[in-house]
């Protein structure tokens, strides 16, 4: 049995290096469009605004794979769902750089999204699995780094070959070779923890639970919720800082784009920290500390006792932030129960995509009609609303 554990051992890292690798090409993407899309306007000769049909469609395709992993992942197998993921992903960016017209482009959105939603959901649901919280925790980090090499990508595409389809020929072909290695690991995705004959205690992803049994636990909407929150809150500071900061705060703008920067600095730097000691602090302490830490943050960012205290702000709330949504993640299993999980995950990313649609807009929509300093209030009291509801979750949570 010693000799099978440490068989058995190797294969595991290796499919733990390539699901960072996968969430750091899951990243990618989302960082190409921002400095490609002025360059993308002008091949297509289209409006400032026609972003948004391309974000919708995007997000369409993302929230329906999403939803639907769990039933995917039982009826295929983690390892095939993430091959044909990564593949659809790469051929939806290389197809962006071939169509002529810009609404075949945004059709292939959806194939993006398509398959940007099942790796992100198929990836979580096997590490959630498999592995402790620290490996979760270092899995979202990976996405950071994705996030930051995809503005380099697109910006070398753009000062060495002026072209922004390179960029998106060089990530889609990196996300094809990425289906490769997952077909070629196959058994190795699908292969036991104990030799033949054996107990093993079941994962996640060997229970075969209907969606729709999922569907009827109040218990899972509340988890759902969770995601729902916490993302909207996570990317309205990212998308609000810097309007804030320079609209309303008079912060200089190349001053105002380093303090706003320093959010997604410190997040990702939170996470590389929180897997080191994941274990050690425990699922339910990183989150509590995480929110306690974000609202000690908003509150800040409304006081603005001196012109410092935003950049403090900003950081303090990256770094809270960073170990609640893989926490959150590995987590889902004692909220929901096991038999659920699996299911659960798929809709948790659902609700993140749907979060990240509607909050930010929301919060817009707020402060044009009132001031941009509402952004705050909403930040406290989102975080505050996501305390609330992970108490009553932790609560209400399975074991099973």
């Amino acid at each position: 049995m010693k000799h099978w554990k440490k068989i058995k051992h190797y294969p595991k890292i290796g499919l733990v290096l390539l699901a960072y690798i996968a969430f750091i090409a899951l990243g990618m993407p989302d960082g190409l469009l921002g400095v490609a899309w002025p360059s993308i306007r002008v091949s297509f000769s289209i409006p400032l605004d026609a972003i948004g049909m391309l974000l919708t469609a995007s997000v369409a395709g993302y929230m329906t794979s999403s939803f639907l992993s769990g039933p995917l992942i039982a009826r295929l197998g983690v390892g095939r769902v993430l091959a044909a993921s990564c593949a659809l992903t790469g051929l939806g960016l290389i197809g962006y750089t071939l169509v002529p017209q810009w609404w075949m482009l945004v059709l292939l959105g959806v194939v993006a999204g398509l398959g940007a939603g099942a790796i992100d959901a198929g990836l979580n649901t096997y590490v959630a699995a498999h592995f402790g919280e620290g490996l979760m925790q270092w899995l979202h980090a990976s996405y950071g780094i994705g996030v930051t090499l995809g503005p380099i990508i697109m910006t070398l595409a753009l000062t060495v070959l002026n072209s922004w389809r390179v960029g998106y020929q060089v990530v889609g072909g990196f996300q094809l070779a990425l289906a490769t290695c997952f077909v070629l690991t196959l058994a190795m995705w699908n292969q036991k923890d104990a030799p033949t004959g054996s107990e093993e205690p079941k994962r996640l992803t060997d229970y075969k639970t209907p969606l729709g049994e999922t569907l009827r636990q109040p218990r899972v909407w509340l988890s759902v919720l969770l995601f729902f929150l916490y993302v909207g809150a996570e990317v309205s500071l990212g998308t609000w800082a810097y309007t804030l900061l320079i609209e309303s705060r008079g912060i200089d703008p190349a001053m105002a784009g380093f303090w706003a920067g320093s959010y997604w600095a410190t997040f990702t730097i939170g996470r590389v920290v929180a897997g080191m000691f994941a274990k050690r602090v425990g699922i339910k302490r990183l989150v509590l500390g995480g929110l306690v830490g974000a609202l000690l943050g908003a509150a800040l960012l409304g006081w603005n006792p001196f012109a410092a205290a935003n950049l403090l702000a900003v950081a303090l709330i990256g770094f809270a932030i960073a170990p609640i949504f893989p926490a959150l993640m590995s987590g889902t299993s004692q909220r929901v129960g096991a038999h659920f999980a699996a299911n659960t995950i798929g809709m948790q990313m659902t609700a993140a995509g749907l979060g990240t649609a509607v909050i930010p807009s929301l919060i817009g929509v707020l402060a044009r009609r009132s001031s941009l300093e509402i952004i705050p209030i909403c930040l406290i009291m989102l975080f505050a609303g996501l305390l609330g509801a992970y108490l009553l979750a932790e609560n209400t949570g399975a074991e099973a």
